[in-house]
């Protein structure tokens, strides 16, 4: 119910008999509060970096203060505090007349988080790269979210019935002009591709060249100058920072056909 049309029918019952008049408007009141809720974003946020409040973290957090500025209700999961594994080849979800309907049927510390990802609005979710790869907890999220809906039929390759817009954050140590050369763009594009496929749309967002630690003097790491790294994260890094705000702003609200 829009803002207007609510005052007017408080206004219209006021003039009602008082205790006939209070009932009706506190049950306007409770419809209305429904009515809201229900037409709520729900955005999902994921840290998948075993550090909760260092590159990836402060990034995601930024990305929920973006999607809460427009209205969505966010909620936040540290992957390192969930107890879970990666997919475990039951192929419950590929059984024909399986019922799961894109939701991974192993039952543990997860599945209640897949289950609100498979009715958010939107997906954002965050991992610094070790070794040229994701962290493994992101990898066993991804591996449980994305295999389930996946369909190996040639003309469906998903079972979701409306797409999902999802955000990835990558941070990493590499600058920015060694991301194709040591070939970055494909071993974490995949990604990408994969929630393009089954969620339907999905946009990426890298933080090169991080910080990683606050105090370089006191570990091996000569290959590195500290100067340079304290300059992108005081210069790079609030950028990046913005960018993260941008995209939970963006996809809160995105609608896609």
């Amino acid at each position: 119910m829009k803002r207007r049309d609510f005052i007017k029918s408080v206004v219209t019952l006021a003039s009602l008999a008082p205790i006939a008049a209070n009932k009706a408007i506190a049950d306007l009141s409770a419809e209305n509060n429904n009515s809201e809720r229900k037409n709520t974003m729900k955005v999902i946020v994921l840290n998948g970096s075993p550090r909760t409040n260092f590159n990836t973290a402060q990034l995601l957090k930024q990305a929920q203060k973006g999607a809460e500025s427009v209205g969505a209700e966010v909620e936040y999961f540290d992957l390192v505090k969930i107890n879970y594994k990666g997919c475990m080849s039951c192929f419950a979800c590929k059984i024909k007349g399986s019922k799961t309907n894109g939701l991974c049927a192993i039952r543990d510390d997860l599945r209640p988080i897949l289950e609100k990802i498979l009715q958010a609005d939107a997906v954002i979710i965050g991992t610094p790269v070790y070794f040229s790869y994701a962290t493994g907890m992101f990898r066993n999220l991804i591996e449980r979210m994305l295999f389930a809906p996946l369909r190996y039929m040639k003309n469906e390759r998903t079972c979701l019935k409306r797409k999902i817009p999802v955000g990835l954050i990558y941070t990493m140590n590499c600058p920015e002009n060694f991301y194709h050369q040591i070939g970055y763009d494909k071993t974490l594009g995949s990604d990408e591709n994969a929630c393009k496929t089954v969620f339907g749309h999905c946009e990426v967002l890298n933080s090169y060249d991080t910080y990683q630690y606050t105090d370089y003097s006191k570990y091996d790491c000569d290959m590195f100058d500290e100067a340079h790294k304290r300059e992108v994260r005081e210069t790079q890094f609030p950028k990046d920072l913005e960018k993260a705000f941008d995209l939970g702003k963006r996809l809160a609200v995105l609608k896609l056909d």
